[in-house]
């Protein structure tokens, strides 16, 4: 099985709780949305600086750049993407207690037909929801 992490949080596997807050999940949404539209045009800079402060601690731009490119240009253009579930929680394995919103979507790929992007947006420092976490499986 194919599986490849770019940066990530620990996180849980699938969660098909939705969150009874929709306003600040439509707005985590939204963060989650925009920020993977970033990646799935291969814009790995303004991806980074649209991230939450903790992403940018982890790793450097050019990190990133070289971390996104390496694990997304192989499976080429997105085809489909369709929303599995959110979840809200106050707590992450290995992350400080926060708020978060933990979204999983399926996914085909130009090379990859099925998978699973999860997505965790942060309610950052600057009172603004932001991508924490990127993982493909």
């Amino acid at each position: 099985m194919l599986r490849r992490s770019i940066f990530v949080l620990p996180l849980f596997a699938t969660f098909p709780v939705l969150a009874s807050d929709t306003t600040q999940v439509d707005a985590a949404r939204k963060a989650a949305a925009d920020w993977l539209g970033l990646v799935d045009s291969s814009e790995a800079a303004k991806s980074w600086e649209q991230a939450s402060s903790a992403f940018k601690r982890a790793v450097t731009s050019q990190q990133w750049a070289q971390s996104s490119s390496a694990v997304r240009a192989p499976l080429g253009t997105v085809k489909q993407r369709q929303e599995l579930g959110a979840q809200v929680t106050k707590s992450l394995p290995g992350a400080p207690d926060g708020e978060y919103v933990l979204f999983q979507f399926q996914t085909a790929f130009e090379t990859k037909s099925s998978s699973i992007e999860t997505v965790t947006v942060v309610y950052d420092t600057d009172n603004t929801w932001r991508v924490t976490g990127y993982f493909i499986k």
